[in-house]
């Protein structure tokens, strides 16, 4: 089983020492790499770099920056491309990335397959490409052909490999595959796994992104909101459920939503 941890850029130094802490205790694992966000129109930009150097020095783990095309010029994108080439940096995760409320100019890149292009044309095969799937569709998408169709062309692209939104409905995922499949793609979709630690952030973060909260989670949820330990260990249940259905239909590569927090995905892993 090969497990890969997604991280945001700390901004604070005491952020930066649990996040360090976080990293070694999920090193435990043998992950395949460890990822790191970036903001919209790169608000993050410096702190992800400088996440992404310190993982890719200091940790036995790979490091894969995220880049988000969304308000971001030809030159810029190059130039960080370059500093990531210098660290012997060699995945990345390309992405659209949202577009702010009220912002005219996103930049000289559209969509995620036009970044994906433009890496491939300056770099060649010196960066795995993963991209993002949506097993329950992008939120922005007409319908699921559309949705298909821009997946599609990702891969057509050049990307190497996608990262799923994450999601509690394992027939999503299956479902999805099997229509990649009938087009003919077949490079690697691995599932993001989200761990539940808290009902008032999930039901957030599932609401702007589009990913469903199965009604009978959604209720056990609402009933264990104030009681934190009883909410961990339902999520911890229906979570892990969730990996071992995948992983009894053959799936064995896990990309976990870690929060820059270790204990959730390695109680997961554990039960796995």
């Amino acid at each position: 089983m090969k497990t890969s941890f997604e991280f945001f850029p700390p901004r604070t130094e005491k952020g930066k020492q649990t996040l360090h802490q976080v990293r070694q205790e999920l090193s435990s694992l043998n992950p395949e790499y460890f990822s790191v966000t970036f903001g919209a129109l790169g608000t993050t930009q410096e702190a992800t770099l400088e996440t992404v150097l310190d993982i890719q020095k200091n940790d036995t783990v790979a490091a894969a920056p995220h880049l988000s095309c969304i308000g971001s010029k030809k030159e810029i994108i190059i130039e960080l491309l370059d500093q990531y080439k210098a660290a012997n940096i060699n995945r990345l995760v390309a992405l659209r990335g949202d577009i702010p409320s009220g912002v005219r100019d996103i930049g000289d890149f559209h969509y995620a397959n036009e970044l994906v292009e433009f890496v491939k044309s300056q770099y060649n095969h010196h960066f795995h490409i993963e991209v993002a799937a949506y097993p329950e569709m992008h939120p922005e998408s007409k319908n699921r052909l559309t949705d298909l169709q821009h997946f599609a062309d990702k891969v057509s692209a050049g990307a190497d490999g996608a990262i799923t939104q994450y999601f509690y409905d394992a027939d999503a995922y299956f479902k999805f595959v099997d229509a990649t499949e009938k087009l003919g793609i077949n490079i690697p979709i691995v599932p993001g796994i989200m761990p539940i630690t808290n009902y008032t952030q999930l039901v957030r973060f599932s609401k702007m992104c589009g990913a469903k909260i199965p009604s009978w989670i959604l209720k056990k949820l609402e009933l264990y909101q104030d009681d934190l330990d009883s909410l961990s260990a339902f999520g911890l249940e229906v979570v892990t459920n969730l990996c071992q259905t995948l992983k009894a239909q053959g799936v064995n590569n896990f990309h976990f939503y870690s929060m820059n927090r270790s204990q959730p995905s390695l109680e997961i892993a554990k039960h796995l």
